[in-house]
């Protein structure tokens, strides 16, 4: 089998093992509703009576959680990226920068033979050579998409953009009300579901320190700096690239079913 099949078929399999794990947790869920009985179900019931009162919970229409819940760092070696290599901008979009994503979706080339972004599953934290990073190796678990008020791990978030999503970072510094309107930009975006398994906006919105411009929006192999949440620019970013069958490296694959809860789904 050629490398390039080899890794086509390693990807569909990574997909369909996800897949597999979320049905197996819904099961494990309902047999354990069903074997409580009354009290499990009544205890269901609490809980969800709790959330309503006290305004918690989310949803993927929008809701809000009162619980932010950060998905956990990474410990162990460091992994050193190499320099990414940028090639020309052909999306359309002016002031992009892309870099180097060949055999993506459909074979996969990368690696430092072709100077691609890599895309291994790494235990430790990784030193990207962008900022915020665009792709490259990542940790094997993906975090639930939404907004964050504090960083998220690289390593996690780099995940969810290989699964599709676009990561739209802001200086600490940035002005309370245009934070505001990025969070409502978040919210007017519609929900997908690609995978099946429970639909996402496919964005993660997270504070990040040390950015290069104020506001910073990237997906796997493209990057846009931009000053204001206003830009047209960054709706024209999130239409081309999120969940796109073009840019995506695992389409299909989902933002839900991983770790941390964020503020808004």
């Amino acid at each position: 089998m050629s490398t390039r099949r080899q890794a086509k078929t390693d990807r569909r399999a990574r997909i369909e093992a996800m897949r597999a794990q979320e049905r197996a947790r819904k099961r494990r869920l309902r047999l354990a509703l069903l074997g409580g009985g009354g009290v499990a179900v009544a205890a269901v019931i609490a809980v969800v009576i709790a959330l309503a009162v006290s305004g918690g919970g989310s949803s993927t229409s929008g809701g809000t959680s009162s619980a932010e819940v950060l998905p956990p760092g990474v410990t162990g070696a460091t992994t050193t990226e190499p320099a990414a290599l940028t090639v020309a901008n052909t999306t359309g979009i002016s002031g992009v920068v892309a870099y180097d994503t060949t055999g993506w979706p459909t074979s996969s080339n990368n690696g430092p033979a072709s100077r691609a972004l890599g895309h291994n599953h790494v235990a430790g934290p990784v030193k990207y050579s962008v900022t915020p990073p665009v792709g490259g190796d990542h940790n094997a678990t993906w975090m639930n998409c939404g907004v964050y008020d504090q960083a998220v791990p690289n390593e996690r978030a780099v995940h969810n953009m290989e699964h599709g999503a676009v990561w739209i970072t802001y200086s600490p510094s940035l002005a309370a009300s245009a934070v505001s309107q990025l969070r409502a930009f978040f919210g007017r975006q519609t929900v997908l579901n690609p995978s099946g398994q429970g639909g996402s906006r496919y964005i993660d919105l997270t504070p990040y320190p040390g950015l290069p411009s104020p506001i910073v929006v990237s997906s796997w192999g493209f990057q846009l700096r931009l000053t204001s949440p206003t830009d047209p620019r960054l709706q024209q970013f999130v239409n081309k690239f999120r969940v796109s069958q073009q840019y995506t490296p695992e389409y299909g694959a989902p933002c839900t079913g991983g770790l941390g809860t964020p503020l808004q789904q």
